[in-house]
C-alpha cells in the first residue's frame, strides 16, 4: 500500500511539474507568435509603401515632373534667427488636433445623450433622437458644413471655427450614438437586474455596472470614429477654416508644388491616425486584461 501511495504521489508531482513546464512554455509561444505577426505586418506595410512610392515615381517620370522635395522641410519646420519655428503644415496640424479634440469631446457627450434618448421609454425622446441621427447620417458632411456656416451662423452670430465644430459634432455624434447604443445593448439584461437587486438606481447601474462592460465592446468602433473625425476635419476647409488641409492648399498656391505637398499632408494624416490606432490597441489590451484574468481564474 505504501509503495502504491508513493507511486501516486510521484505521478502527481510529475503531472504538476509538466503542468508548470507547459505554463512556462505558453508565454514563450505567445511571444514568438506576436513577434512573427509584427514582422509580417511590418513587411506588408513596407511592401505597400514601397509599391506606392514606385507608382508615384513612375507617374512623375511619365509626366516628366520635376520633384522639389528640398522645398518641403521649411513648410514643416522653419529655421528663424531666434531658433526653430513651426512651418505652416505643422501649424495646420496643431489646429487640426485642436478642432478634432473639441469636436470629439462634444460629439461623445451628444452621442451619449442621443443613445440614451433612443433607449428611453419616452416616445418623444426616442423619436427626436431617431430623427436627428437619421438626418445627420444620411446627409453629406460638406452640406452640413455649408448649411451651418452660410445659413445658421449669421443668424446665431457664430464664427467660422464654431460653425465647423458644430457641423462635425452633429455628423460624428450620429454615428457614435449608434456605437454607444449597441454597446449598451450588448451587456446582458441580467446585469441590469443584478444592479437593481442590489438597490442601485438605474443611472447608477448604467454608470457603475453597464458602462465599464460596454466600453470594452465599444472601444474598437470608437477608435474608428476618432480616426474618421480626424480625416473629416479636412472638410471644413471649404469654409476657409485653417487646419492641415487648408494649410496645404495655401502652400500649393504659394509654391505650385501640388504633388509634394499633398503627399506630405497625406503622410502627416497617416502618421496621426496610425498613432491613434496603436494607442487604442494598447488601451483595449489593458481594459480586457482584468476580464481575461477573471475568466482564467473562473475556469481553474
Amino acid at each position: 500500500m505504501q509503495g502504491a501511495a508513493a507511486v501516486v504521489i510521484a505521478s502527481e508531482e510529475n503531472l504538476a511539474a509538466a503542468d508548470r513546464g507547459v505554463r512556462r512554455a505558453l508565454p514563450d509561444a505567445r511571444r514568438q507568435r506576436r513577434q512573427v505577426a509584427i514582422f509580417l505586418a511590418a513587411t506588408q506595410y513596407l511592401v505597400v509603401v514601397g509599391g506606392l512610392a514606385w507608382l508615384i515615381y513612375r507617374g512623375g517620370a511619365a509626366m516628366q515632373y520635376q520633384w522639389q522635395w528640398a522645398r518641403i522641410p521649411p513648410l514643416v519646420v522653419s529655421v528663424t534667427p531666434t531658433g526653430w519655428a513651426f512651418g505652416p503644415l505643422l501649424l495646420g496640424l496643431v489646429h487640426t488636433l485642436r478642432l478634432a479634440a473639441i469636436a470629439g469631446a462634444l460629439s461623445l457627450i451628444v452621442a451619449v445623450a442621443l443613445a440614451l434618448g433612443r433607449l428611453s421609454s419616452s416616445w418623444t425622446a426616442t423619436k427626436f433622437a431617431a430623427v436627428v441621427v437619421s438626418v445627420a447620417r444620411n446627409t453629406p458632411l460638406i452640406v452640413q458644413v455649408s448649411m451651418f456656416y452660410f445659413v445658421l451662423a449669421p443668424v446665431l452670430g457664430v464664427g467660422r471655427f464654431w460653425s465647423g465644430v458644430a457641423s462635425l459634432v452633429l455628423f460624428e455624434s450620429a454615428f457614435v450614438s449608434e456605437i454607444v447604443r449597441s454597446g449598451i445593448l450588448s451587456v446582458p439584461a441580467g446585469q441590469w437586474e443584478a444592479g437593481a437587486a442590489l438597490g442601485l438606481h438605474q443611472s447608477a447601474v448604467l454608470a457603475r455596472v453597464v458602462a465599464p462592460q460596454a466600453l470594452r465592446t465599444m472601444l474598437p468602433s470608437l477608435t474608428n470614429a476618432a480616426i474618421s473625425l480626424i480625416k473629416d476635419t479636412s472638410i471644413v476647409s471649404v469654409i476657409a477654416l485653417f487646419e492641415l488641409t487648408t494649410a496645404g492648399r495655401n502652400a500649393i498656391s504659394d509654391t505650385y508644388m501640388s504633388f509634394e505637398i499633398w503627399l506630405t499632408v497625406a503622410a502627416i494624416y497617416l502618421a496621426l491616425t496610425l498613432s491613434l490606432s496603436l494607442l487604442a490597441a494598447r488601451l483595449e489590451k489593458r481594459l480586457t486584461r482584468p476580464f481575461q484574468g477573471h475568466l482564467r481564474t473562473k475556469r481553474t
